[in-house]
């Protein structure tokens, strides 16, 4: 890589236009992967050392702990869309912009 693609690639790094895009994807995926990471750990945990709670019958055959599976299920899907209404609302234009701009820095 010649010291002018490295150069472009560190003002990119260090544009304000970067950092606000970082700033952005962080402050929405690290408090949603730590509550996920709690939910699913809790839920490994009650599995693990409160079997006689999770087996409890809520309706029929189904207990607890099925109810709590199935909403291990329902959650990633929810923070699947989620993310991409974030990413579509906030991250996406912002990200093309700066691309474009790498790539018209990078032509010269």
């Amino acid at each position: 890589m010649s010291s002018k693609n490295e150069q472009v690639w560190s003002d990119t790094q260090a544009s304000p236009e970067f950092q606000d895009l970082k700033r952005k994807f962080r402050g929405f995926a690290f408090p949603l992967t730590v509550a996920f990471l709690v939910w699913y750990f809790l839920y490994v945990i009650l599995t693990a050392f409160a079997r006689e709670w999770v087996s409890t019958p809520v309706v029929g055959n189904i207990n607890i702990a099925f109810i709590l599976g199935l909403l291990q299920f329902a959650t990633t899907f929810l923070i699947m869309w989620l993310y991409e209404r974030h990413s579509s609302h906030s991250l996406d234009g912002p990200s093309d912009a700066l691309r474009d701009k790498v790539d018209k820095e990078l032509s010269k």
